[in-house]
């Protein structure tokens, strides 16, 4: 009996160790599969998971071991949160985790992009000019010798026909004399009758050149008026201001002796005034003739409306700008020559996405900006912008409307940024 079951015992025996065998070995090809489709890639520190090591180790931050990044990881891959449901799933490598209680520490605002459109303001600054069409320069027509001068100065402020100097011109009196006797043709002529209207008109034609000749001498329409009243030659000649205005120049003195072609006096007319502005090459293009424009003076005041003129701006390549200018009138000769004054051209603009200048980091090379991802991360992202207007930038490529970014504190997050890439550097994985 014992003999008839020893085979059946070693069957049974025999079968527990194949099927024991099976087993292993089909356990040991599952862990093979397993190990080979978790891959490590490279290693992260747990702190800052832009940190990368080929090799395991230690963080050189914060002295926690490295961990694994396994192939297939949607971190790894730079995945989306519809890759994974892990809040830093969406982060990319190189964005830096701000806890909310540094964020309130730092200052650190974050607002929504906007697409807006309507006006913004041009604000350039420009300087008072006299209008050139209005500036009168007095100047000899003969030599001279000053006898007498006013008070007058440069700057002083004067009326029409007032009295600026007397001088005395012996070359004067020959043509005054033709003057004259030019007149006393034309008298008798009128006292004698008819006559033949060639003789009428010889005389009328002598008196007018005989007046341009005076006028062209330097002689004041007032004296020569004086000279048709009186009929007598004035021993000294006078100077008077053609217009109401401010007088920019004196070149006299008492006693002077000037040559012909000298300036006795500038003056000019400051009921109307020219604001010439700088405008950068990229600006020129949103000026239009007509436009209108607010004038406030650098020391304050209520602003003044000044338009732009038909004259196309001329380019200065000194300051690589173009030279805009603004017509105005100037009650109570508020602005003078050479004064400094603000202006703001108002600009329409179409809708467009925009953001707050301070949101945007201007490195020279490199626009960016800081992209609230969530959950505490924020990612630097390259921009590139257009107009720029008050306190608002325009973002032509790298936003949308809806996104959220940072608008202060860039440079803390910027400072951060570069830090974590230094550290990343010396062990990148090639």
């Amino acid at each position: 009996m014992k003999k008839a079951a020893f085979p059946v015992l070693l069957s049974f025996i025999i079968a527990g160790a194949f099927l024991a065998g099976s087993l292993y070995h089909s356990h040991t090809f599952a862990g093979e599969s397993s190990a080979a489709a978790r891959k490590i890639l490279f290693y992260v520190d747990p702190m800052h998971p832009s940190y990368r090591s080929a090799k395991p180790g230690i963080a050189p931050d914060c002295g926690m071991r490295l961990e694994p990044v396994y192939a297939g990881d949607a971190m790894a891959a730079g995945g989306s949160r519809e890759e994974s449901s892990h809040p830093s799933a969406a982060v990319k490598i190189g964005a830096v985790n701000i806890s909310p209680e540094k964020q309130q520490r730092i200052g650190l605002q974050v607002s929504a992009v906007e697409k807006t459109s309507g006006t913004h303001w041009l604000r350039l600054f420009a300087r008072v000019a006299p209008d050139e069409t209005k500036i009168y320069k007095l100047v000899a027509g003969m030599d001279g010798i000053t006898r007498q001068i006013s008070k007058v100065t440069t700057g002083s402020q004067v009326t029409k026909d007032q009295w600026l100097a007397t001088f005395s011109a012996p070359e004067l009196r020959a043509p005054i004399q033709g003057y004259l006797i030019s007149l006393d043709v034309i008298d008798r002529q009128k006292e004698g009758g008819a006559q033949a209207p060639s003789q009428v008109r010889a005389a009328d034609e002598g008196a007018k050149q005989a007046l341009d000749r005076l006028l062209n001498m330097g002689i004041s329409t007032a004296q020569v008026e004086e000279v048709r009243r009186t009929r007598e030659t004035p021993t000294d000649l006078v100077i008077t201001a053609p217009a109401a205005g401010i007088v920019l120049a004196r070149s006299l003195s008492v006693g002077q002796r000037f040559d012909k072609g000298t300036e006795w006096f500038r003056i000019a007319d400051l009921s109307r005034v020219w604001i010439l502005a700088d405008v950068f090459e990229k600006d020129a293009q949103y000026i239009r003739p007509g436009q209108m424009a607010r004038v406030t003076v650098a020391s304050g005041g209520a602003p003044m409306n000044a338009k732009v003129s038909d004259i196309l701006p001329q380019f200065d390549p000194a300051s690589r700008t173009f030279k805009v200018r603004l017509e105005m009138d100037n009650p109570g000769l508020a602005l003078r020559p050479d004064m400094f004054v603000d202006v703001a051209l108002g600009i329409v603009l179409p809708a467009a996405v925009s953001v707050p200048v301070d949101a945007v980091l201007d490195s020279g090379l490199k626009k960016t900006v800081f992209v609230d991802c969530g959950d505490g991360y924020f990612e630097p992202r390259q921009v590139e912008t257009g107009w720029r207007f008050d306190d608002r930038v325009q973002i032509v490529r790298g936003l949308e409307a809806g996104e959220r970014i940072v608008t202060s504190a860039n440079f803390f997050l910027d400072s951060e940024t570069r830090m974590q890439q230094a550290a990343a550097k010396p062990e990148m994985v090639k």
